[in-house]
């Protein structure tokens, strides 16, 4: 149920469902921990245990999150912020990616934190730059720029 405090509001899995098409197991935001659309922020959760099933294959014995996965729930995250914008009955679809740089590892037991912040917004779409964090560590960063599609086209 989404919690509202002021101009902030988190988001948890059933609300993000509503607003992302994605399901297992291509959902990559456990839940959105903040979001304040006044200043064009959002900052969602994942946390990635050794069950995800990515890390059964990249790579056995030294298990690692693949990068366009990482990409992927940063996109997500962002992808909500642009819906947000009252873009009622739309999805965000991700049409770009600039200047994607990959930091650090990410591994079973870490929480990735996904943060957005709107850079461009409109009735057509939107441009975000993201980043993503393990704890206070930058393992990722990209600008994005998705557009808004009626929900029945996809």
């Amino acid at each position: 149920m989404a919690d509202i405090v002021g101009n902030i509001v988190s988001l948890d899995t059933k609300e993000i469902v509503k607003i992302l098409p994605h399901r297992y197991p291509f959902l990559l935001v456990d839940k959105i921990i903040e979001l304040d659309q006044e200043k064009g922020i959002i900052v969602g959760t994942k946390n990635l245990t050794i069950n995800e099933a990515f890390f059964q294959g990249h790579f056995p014995g030294a298990p690692l999150m693949p990068g366009v996965l990482i990409l992927e729930a940063m996109a997500q995250t962002g992808g909500i912020l642009v819906h947000l914008k009252g873009n009622e009955g739309k999805v965000a679809v991700l049409l770009g990616v600039k200047e994607a740089k990959f930091r650090k590892a990410v591994k079973p037991g870490d929480v990735l934190t996904l943060k957005a912040t709107s850079l461009h917004l409109s009735s057509k779409g939107g441009r975000v730059a993201a980043e993503a964090y393990v704890g206070n560590i930058l393992v990722a960063e990209a600008e994005m720029a998705f557009a808004l599609v009626d929900h029945n086209q996809i």
